[in-house]
């Protein structure tokens, strides 16, 4: 059974992220230090210069820093590489000569070292300190060494320097980081895209009418605000006035523009599109739906994933492997060549082909896109493990009642007698209904309004306490076809159940008798329409089945996934709705308090078991099981108890889910394939086991190959954006 749920306790107050858990670190392994001039190398990342989201922290300045040492770097390393007397010998020409030129090499080597080189070698002291050796550290070994050496051999000429070399590997390794930031960057604009949706200011409404425009900032709750057609919802709300559609897109996944009218909740930065509207503000700041959205995405953008947890131990044991191969080298081409330029050669070659960039960026960028891609469908994972877990889900199991169901009385069949049709009985239902607030006469009123029916009105209406209501038709009307259908003004009409027959002492008649006993074994209610002493008419009503829930099931069929189904209703009501669903298996009449014990039977089975509920009345069995999900959850998105989170009530999002959860597994797994494949095979070339044959990589060559495995692993990640996860 799992018990990683232990860290829901963990989620109260938002913690602003430390640099050792910044997403964007995690995969440089770049750790603020204060004592760098360029403290700002953060600048945009950890303070000042960057947005803060309530916590949650832009990247940007990384991205920034990298591009700009890159450039300076880039543009110095061109004299030297053209003074370089190897490349002049390779490419045959002779470099332009001046007093001096000969230490453009050195001087310009020594500046970008220590400019482009400097980063990555605190970078690299950092994780000495911490003794977690990774990429940074083989990096600052690498340069060092080409360094020290190149600088050595001019001091004492010992040797050909290569300065080129060195100043080749500083721009690509820069140029490599600069690409990584910016996917990763990319990958994570769904929290920058989401904060730029709340506008910075607001129309207020005072007391007298009139607006002022304040400050976002400056509202509270019990404000009254204008959202003009084309604006920004200003905080969380309830229209009070207006209608309007409202884009709930980039909140919620909902394509489709939403109607709003009076008394219907607004979701802070969602878009007003056609009307105006004056909405009551309900929550701000840090209480707004937008800002429980931004948190969770950003939780899960922290917290790590096995498969990323995995790939951290490999760089850690890839170093101390390129370590030991290149003291191997230096032995081996040391005693076969003695101790000069070669053997340096393929030390700094071992090791720039040994940095395990991509193997640091194969998981963590793709769980950044998989994050990105999961709120801009609605689906808010709070938790990375069960993320990685849904994959292997082998039973999903439903709450049934306003999860596979709407939650509501609905009508699901209609019967009537000689003479009447369905619009008859629904017409006259409606009519006698028009002043009830039951959820029944709701039912009625609205099927009769989806038909288009033209409802009479009516005088002397009753509600008869446990039996139903009794109306008077105010207009002579006609129904049916025949003389005895026709309604005239004054006539009396009742509808009600079984009690209200027994009540008046009526007979329905077999073809309705029949009628309510088989509706009876779906777990149906029946209601009779009765004039003149005569049921004339009845129609079913039962929890209203989501037509979602019949295409989530088929498609977690299609995946080789179960589905169970556990509600508090009879074992009628659950059969009904299983076998018109096609569930696999039912838990009928369980208390909300034995639904975790559910789940435990089904663990027992040694099943991988979700739990899909509303994260109220379910939270035990949403703990409890391997994958808790909340679906429904609106504007409540902070359902402690769940690993993911459903901003819109479609069950079609599980299916979203579970394939999303095995597009990313598939992407890190070909990433860690790539990355740990490219370094197996590129290492013993580095250390010149084909040098016997004429090939022998130069250090530069190797730190291109190292930068081309990154990409290819940044492109296969990208590519993550394309999948299809719709249901």
């Amino acid at each position: 059974m799992s018990d990683h749920h232990g860290h829901h306790d963990e989620h109260a107050p938002h913690q602003k992220p430390t640099d050792r858990e910044c997403p964007c670190c995690r995969v440089c392994e770049c750790y603020r230090d204060e004592s760098d001039e360029e403290a700002s190398s953060h600048e945009g990342h950890h303070g000042g210069g960057g947005h803060d989201h309530g916590g949650i922290v832009d990247h940007s300045g990384h991205e920034q820093m990298f591009k700009r040492r890159f450039v300076v770097c880039f543009l110095l390393a061109l004299p030297v590489l053209y003074y370089s007397s190897m490349l002049q010998e390779w490419f045959g020409y002779t470099a332009v000569q001046f007093a001096g030129s000969a230490f453009v090499g050195p001087v310009l080597g020594v500046i970008i070292f220590a400019y482009g080189g400097v980063p990555f070698l605190r970078m690299g002291a950092v994780e000495a300190r911490n003794r977690e050796p990774g990429m940074m550290l083989l990096i600052s070994l690498a340069i060092t060494v080409a360094f020290v050496y190149s600088l050595a051999a001019v001091a004492f000429e010992i040797g050909e320097p290569f300065f080129w070399e060195l100043v080749t590997l500083v721009v690509i390794f820069l140029l490599g980081h600069w690409i990584e930031m910016r996917s990763v960057r990319r990958a994570s604009g769904a929290l920058d895209e989401l904060a730029d949706l709340m506008p910075a200011t607001a129309e207020r409404i005072d007391e007298s009418g009139d607006t002022e425009e304040v400050s976002v900032d400056d509202l509270s709750e019990g404000d009254l605000v204008l959202v003009r057609p084309g604006a920004n919802v200003p905080a969380d709300g309830v229209v009070e006035e207006g209608e309007s559609n409202v884009n709930e897109a980039m909140v919620t996944g909902e394509s489709k523009p939403v109607e709003k009218t009076p008394g219907d909740e607004v979701i802070g930065g969602t878009t007003n599109q056609s009307g105006s509207l004056r909405v009551r503000v309900t929550a701000t700041g840090e209480e707004t739906t937008l800002s429980g959205i931004m948190r969770l995405v950003d939780e899960a953008q922290q917290s790590k994933s096995r498969t990323q947890v995995l790939a951290d131990r490999a760089a850690g044991w890839l170093f101390y492997a390129a370590l030991g191969a290149a003291v191997v080298t230096a032995i081996a081409w040391g005693l076969a060549e003695g101790f000069g330029l070669s053997v340096v050669e393929r030390v700094v070659t071992v090791l720039v082909i040994a940095c395990p960039h991509a193997l640091g960026l194969a998981v963590p960028l793709v769980v950044a896109i998989n994050t990105s891609l999961a709120a801009r469908n609605g689906m808010l994972v709070r938790d990375r493990i069960a993320m990685e877990e849904a994959r292997n889900l082998d039973t999903i199991v439903f709450d049934k009642t306003g999860t596979l169901t709407k939650g509501e009385q609905g009508i699901v069949d209609i019967a009537t007698t000689d003479g009447w049709n369905e619009d008859d009985v629904l017409t006259l239902m409606a009519a006698a209904e028009g002043d009830s607030e039951h959820m029944i006469a709701t039912a009625i009123r609205e099927e009769a309004h989806a038909r288009g029916l033209s409802v009479p009105s009516t005088r002397e209406f009753e509600a008869l306490e446990g039996r139903g209501v009794r109306a008077t038709v105010e207009t002579d009307i006609s129904v049916g076809t025949g003389e005895s259908s026709a309604v005239q003004q004054g006539t009396t009409v009742y509808v009600g159940g079984p009690n209200l027959l027994r009540h008046l002492d009526i007979d329905p008649g077999d073809s309705l008798t029949a009628f309510a006993d088989e509706a009876g074994s779906r777990g149906q209610g029946v209601v009779y329409l009765l004039r003149d002493d005569e049921a004339v008419g009845a129609v079913a009503l039962a929890d209203v089945i989501r037509d979602e829930s019949r295409e989530a099931i088929d498609a977690l069929h299609e995946m080789g996934i179960e589905v169970a189904m556990l509600t508090g209703d009879s074992e009628d009501v659950a059969r009904a709705v299983s076998e018109e669903l096609g569930i696999d298996t039912y838990f009928a009449e369980v208390l909300p308090e034995d639904k975790d014990e559910k789940i435990v039977e089904l663990q027992e089975q040694e099943q991988l078991v979700a739990m899909v509920g509303d994260g109220v009345n379910d939270a035990p069995a949403l703990t409890r099981a391997d994958v808790g999900i909340a679906i429904g959850s609106g504007t409540d998105v902070a359902v402690e108890s769940a690993d993911v989170v459903l901003v819109e009530n479609d069950p079609r999002d599980v299916v979203s889910l579970v394939r999303l959860s095995r597009k990313s597994y598939r992407k890190m797994q070909e990433n860690l394939v790539w990355a740990a494949g490219y370094n197996v095979f590129a290492l013993p070339l580095a250390a010149g086991i084909l040098a016997p044959i004429g090939i022998l990589l130069s250090p530069a060559v190797g730190a291109v190959l190292m930068s081309a495995s990154t990409v290819i692993v940044a492109v296969n990640a990208q590519l993550l954006r394309r999948a299809d996860i719709t249901a």
